[in-house]
């Protein structure tokens, strides 16, 4: 006999605008239940939990919360309200029968001390002190919408390994296959405003749903020659039986309402790198590498060589350096000793994960064709803004919207529309896996797989890495990177164990250790980037730009070779203004990297 549910969606229905979003949606989950929720970016998974957390209230339907259950809810962005630090935004979350010891314990656990100001922490810090705070309880059922989003790979293990020892019913969204795969027993498919369900894991979803695709198309085939002969009877084979003629007339119109008001599966997401001449066999050269800032040793004595073709992952913890690494190999930044070589012919597309660095009241269309008339340059072609929208899924009438307003999802093919419209061939792509959804990430995979030019990846995204990757680089401590070949699960069987992280740890606290902990004195507050610091991180990549079009304004001036000639004091002033942008492009360069890097050590200390 089934156990009762402890939570009971029955047809709900909720509609925005035209569309209906959800449509008789029927959920039930069980005590000790791990049910993995997928569908597409916009089909209204984040929608559902919340209602299921009696957050939103659906137009038509019903819930149910066994009475006594407990419930807890992770958003997407959480809201820290007036809680001035991490431990008592955590402990606001406990109710009166908890164990405040342990929301000081899984703060610790994920890396935080407890003192963090609400106001002024990272995105990763900000989604590590709502985990603690929905994990301290110990609920009886977890709502979790993408519990991974700004966690680096030890946390995400960590994560995953807590889940799994819990007893307590389980919904999660997320984009990450693999912890997918590891924690569900159950998958619903929120798919055009209704559920289906197999009570299956994630691993078995993709191969079930490109079924019930294949299946749905040849229903709508059948139905098409159905609807073609009905209308040729119509034309051709009416007869005088008057009353036959009307109900099989109303047949035909019943079938054209039926193929009137079908809603297809969304498409998948055009993705097409524009490439680049070849580059040289030989990409990258480095030799021995090394770089510190003060006492703190990032890099010290790496070597690689990368060749046309290769496709290098780059994990590790959050401020171990990864981003310095790929700004040492591409030759954005020199090392303090040793040499780096980049080879002939190299044209490079890149993909940051400071997404924000856009000017958010851009309109999309803005975004994508730099201000610039209708069109997208993709290579060496033009492409009307609207057709390259499409390609990446977005709507004709979004053409207008401001960045501001687009999804987290929507945001990342923004991203991905913009770096692969440059002709490359050497991609770096930092975090590019971030909000999309999988169908998307599907795509990127393919393209990647026929990309001919050569890829950098940094990723926490372990399916994507070993979907991609011919090696990946680690951080070993103290600056030492070591490179093993293939993906990220033929590295864990070279190293022989997991990326680790020293604040990240999975046993269960005693008896001795809470009265240590209890006795101890509060820990020192930590270093956190200043207001100038935030501030000039934010402004900087804007300044650079603006050197570098000032560089080319003046260097245009100084391409003509009359110059001189003609006009000595414009020619003068060029090159005293061309000297001086680029002596500023150096310091604004060296001060963003410095910021930059920490950054990524204050997230993760």
């Amino acid at each position: 006999m089934a156990p009762p549910p402890l939570i009971q969606l029955k047809d709900i229905s909720l509609t925005f605008g035209g569309t209906p979003l959800l449509s008789g949606v029927e959920l039930s989950v069980s005590a000790g239940e791990r049910v993995c929720l997928i569908g597409r970016n916009g089909s209204g998974k984040s929608t559902l939990l919340r209602i299921a957390a009696g957050l939103v209230e659906p137009d038509a339907g019903s819930r149910f919360v066994q009475p006594g259950a407990t419930i807890r809810y992770l958003p997407q962005e959480p809201d820290f309200g007036e809680h001035k630090t991490t431990l008592a935004y955590v402990e606001a979350g406990l109710g009166p029968g908890d164990d405040h010891y342990q929301a000081r314990y899984l703060l610790e656990q994920l890396g935080l001390t407890g003192e963090e100001d609400p106001a002024h922490v990272s995105g990763g810090e900000a989604r590590r002190a709502a985990l603690a705070r929905v994990l301290a309880p110990s609920p009886d059922i977890l709502l979790l919408d993408e519990p991974t989003n700004h966690l680096d790979l030890p946390t995400i293990e960590w994560l995953e390994g807590e889940l799994e020892r819990r007893r307590c019913a389980l919904v999660l969204i997320s984009h990450d296959r693999r912890f997918l795969t590891n924690l569900s027993r159950t998958t619903a498919w929120l798919d055009r405003g209704q559920i289906r369900q197999i009570e299956r894991g994630f691993g078995a979803f993709e191969e079930w749903r490109d079924e019930v695709l294949a299946e749905e198309e040849r229903e709508q085939h059948k139905l098409d020659r159905k609807i073609v002969n009905e209308e040729h009877w119509l034309r051709y084979g009416v007869s005088g039986r008057r009353k036959r003629n009307v109900k099989r007339l109303g047949n035909l119109h019943a079938l054209r309402d039926q193929r009137r008001n079908y809603r297809g599966a969304t498409g998948n997401a055009t993705l097409a790198a524009a490439e680049a001449e070849k580059s040289g066999r030989l990409v990258i050269e480095a030799k021995n590498i090394a770089k510190a800032f003060g006492e703190r040793k990032i890099v010290d004595g790496f070597s690689t060589r990368i060749q046309r073709g290769d496709r290098l992952g780059i994990v590790g913890p959050n401020g171990a350096g990864k981003t310095t690494l790929v700004h040492l190999l591409i030759g954005n930044d020199p090392p303090d000793s040793g040499s780096v070589r980049l080879g002939a012919n190299i044209e490079m597309a890149t993909l940051d994960q400071h997404r924000e660095s856009l000017d958010p009241k851009l309109t999309l269309a803005e975004a994508l064709t730099g201000g610039r008339g209708d069109h997208v340059m993709v290579g060496d072609k033009s492409k009307h803004v609207i057709g390259y929208m499409k390609d990446f899924l977005f709507a004709q009438e979004q053409r207008g919207t401001p960045l501001e307003a687009l999804s987290g999802g929507e945001r990342g093919r923004l991203m991905l529309a913009r770096a692969l419209a440059k002709p490359s061939n050497l991609l770096i792509l930092d975090e590019p896996t971030n909000d999309l959804d999988l169908e998307t990430l599907d795509v990127l995979e393919d393209m990647l797989g026929d990309y001919e030019g050569t890829v950098i990846l940094i990723s926490h995204d372990r399916d994507f890495l070993d979907r991609v990757v011919t090696s990946v680089i680690v951080p070993e401590g103290h600056g030492r990177w070591i490179e093993y070949a293939g993906g990220y699960s033929d590295m864990l069987a070279q190293r022989g164990t997991d990326v680790k992280r020293e604040t990240v740890k999975a046993e269960a606290p005693t008896e001795e250790k809470k009265e240590a902990r209890a006795a101890a004195p509060e820990a020192a507050p930590r270093r956190r980037l200043s207001f100038n610091e935030k501030h000039a991180l934010e402004t900087l990549p804007k300044t650079i730009d603006k050197l570098h079009a000032e560089i080319a304004k003046q260097q245009k001036l100084l391409d003509d070779p009359d110059l001189y000639a003609k006009d000595r004091k414009k020619f003068d002033a060029a090159s005293a203004a061309i000297a001086k942008a680029q002596d500023e492009l150096a310091a604004a360069e060296d001060r963003w990297l410095e910021l930059e890097v920490l950054r990524e050590e204050i997230e993760q200390a």
